[in-house]
């Protein structure tokens, strides 16, 4: 695998403020987007969306790249969740997203649950019982939500 512009394997650095000037003002001049692509060695679908955003926000600075996109649809039901384990501190991750489902019409994946309670420092604590336990009775056991203190 190739590393990108920012040496990075996958990841690319932005393209110079300066350059995105000078194809919006290439533009803004007359020349078509694409026309204006091709003269500075973009690709035009860049060029289209500098342009683009330039027109609606005035601004030719490069958004942030990568991080999470997704986490705030979780947050929003934040007190839900933590709500629901401090009414029952035995709930699992599944019981957590069918009752999100169920009451709030909002559908998570176990996993989804499991990186916002990471986040939250809400760990699963496991019981003797449950350690104990063979895999097919594992899967069905009830886990204990215990926040970190970190």
């Amino acid at each position: 695998m190739s590393a990108g512009r920012g040496g990075q394997p996958g990841m690319t650095k932005s393209i110079s403020e300066d350059l995105r000037s000078r194809v919006i003002a290439a533009v803004e001049g007359g020349l078509s987007r694409r026309a204006a692509a091709e003269r500075f060695g973009v690709a035009a679908a860049s060029a289209i969306r500098w342009v683009r955003e330039w027109r609606e926000t005035g601004s030719t600075r490069a958004k942030r790249q990568g991080g999470d996109m997704r986490s705030r649809r979780i947050e929003a039901h934040r007190d839900i969740i933590l709500g629901a384990i401090e009414e029952q501190v035995d709930i699992t991750l599944v019981e957590l997203a069918e009752m999100l489902r169920s009451q709030h019409g909002a559908v998570f994946a176990p996993s989804t649950i499991w990186r916002f309670l990471d986040r939250h420092s809400m760990t699963v604590k496991k019981n003797s019982a449950r350690q104990r336990a063979g895999a097919a009775r594992r899967s069905r056991a009830a886990t204990r939500m215990v926040q970190g203190s970190t």
